[in-house]
């Protein structure tokens, strides 16, 4: 087994920050670690979120609309720990399903740098 971070991510087609997100959980509890889902914001196989992490996306919006999808998805992820819950398009997902968020018609993407 290489004790040199960089070769085993190489080896297993990992990144460095990929490694240290798991880490813990290996340490702690072993392989079964890395098998559990249990603070995920998404129940295996269903590809959508748990009902009180949606709810807490809601809540949190109606306490500051000014909120970006990204800045919600980032304050879940410090309030759990620095554990990631959701995505910033999860997030944005349940506030158009809720009637909170409205596409901006408006913006227009930044040109390439490259020609």
């Amino acid at each position: 087994m290489p004790k040199n971070v960089t070769v085993a991510c190489r080896k297993a087609h990992v990144g460095r920050s990929t490694f240290y997100y798991w880490k813990p959980r290996f340490e702690e509890k072993g392989y079964a670690g890395l098998e559990t889902y249990e603070k995920l914001g998404v129940p295996p196989g269903t590809g959508r979120v748990r009902d009180e992490i949606k709810n807490k996306v809601l809540e949190l919006h109606g306490a500051h609309a000014d909120w970006g999808k990204r800045r919600l998805a980032d304050e879940m992820t410090k309030s759990n720990n620095w554990v990631p819950l959701i995505s910033p398009n999860s997030v944005r997902r349940i506030l158009r399903e809720a009637g909170m968020w409205e596409p901006d018609e408006n913006k227009v993407k930044k040109a390439s740098s490259r020609q």
